[in-house]
């Protein structure tokens, strides 16, 4: 950072600039956003975004990064914030699909040998996968809408994020529904993906969904994880 440059910009501002940009990436994907438009949506000039990022490539990299982080963002040490290497952008996605693609309910079920009560078993799985869904909401989001714009971060998000929770609930219905402890489906994949889609819907895409059912969470979550159980185990 350049001698007086803190003193210069407000402590807050990068916090501020990192939530317009996801704000209009969300609303407008990669391709069609520009710094402009985030610019406009925080009301500063455009240069005034370059004190913050190198370019459109740095800031996108940094809201990957900073997505779905609760606590405020500090201001970087060194400013501008530069352009990343070819593929970092990729790889970051890459690592946190990876942090997040362990299910331990379903791992833990998969090695079970005795199933003593597979209602529970069935709520701690679809639990935990709400939980997952909707702790990560704005990155999955955000890969979603740019997904056309990044093909190489859809690969990674759908090829490995989503298809690997369904395989993990493709062979947990079909271990159970084999021992005679879950109802029989006609296609074990294509309910797998039906449980995973009902928890993304409410628990990512509910939020930026033009006619959003308004609810306590808790509520949406309890109600998610009841409807798959009685739709899984059958009973009324």
């Amino acid at each position: 950072m350049m001698p007086g440059m803190s003193r210069s910009i407000p402590k807050d501002r990068f916090h501020d600039l990192i939530e317009a940009a996801t704000a209009v990436f969300l609303e407008q994907g990669y391709r069609r956003t520009q710094m402009a438009d985030v610019a406009a949506r925080m009301g500063i000039a455009k240069g005034t975004i370059y004190l913050y990022v190198e370019s459109k490539e740095a800031l996108f990299h940094a809201v990957v990064i900073h997505a779905d982080r609760i606590e405020r963002i500090d201001l970087p040490e060194a400013l501008p914030v530069a352009t990343p290497a070819p593929g970092a952008t990729l790889e970051e996605v890459r690592k946190r699909v990876a942090e997040n693609a362990d299910l331990p309910a379903i791992a833990e079920a998969l090695a079970r040998r005795r199933v003593a009560d597979v209602r529970s078993e069935v709520e701690a799985i679809v639990r935990e996968l709400y939980t997952l869904l909707s702790r990560h909401r704005v990155a999955i989001k955000l890969l979603d809408r740019c997904a056309s714009d990044y093909p190489e971060l859809a690969a990674t998000w759908f090829g490995t994020g989503r298809e690997g929770a369904v395989e993990l609930l493709r062979r947990y219905l079909e271990d159970r529904i084999r021992r005679g402890l879950l109802e029989p489906v006609e296609d074990p994949a294509i309910s797998a993906r039906i449980v995973l889609e009902t928890a993304v819907f409410w628990a990512v895409h509910r939020h930026w969904d033009p006619s959003p059912q308004l609810a306590d969470e808790s509520v949406v979550e309890k109600t998610v994880v009841d409807f798959v159980v009685r739709a899984l185990l059958g009973t009324a």
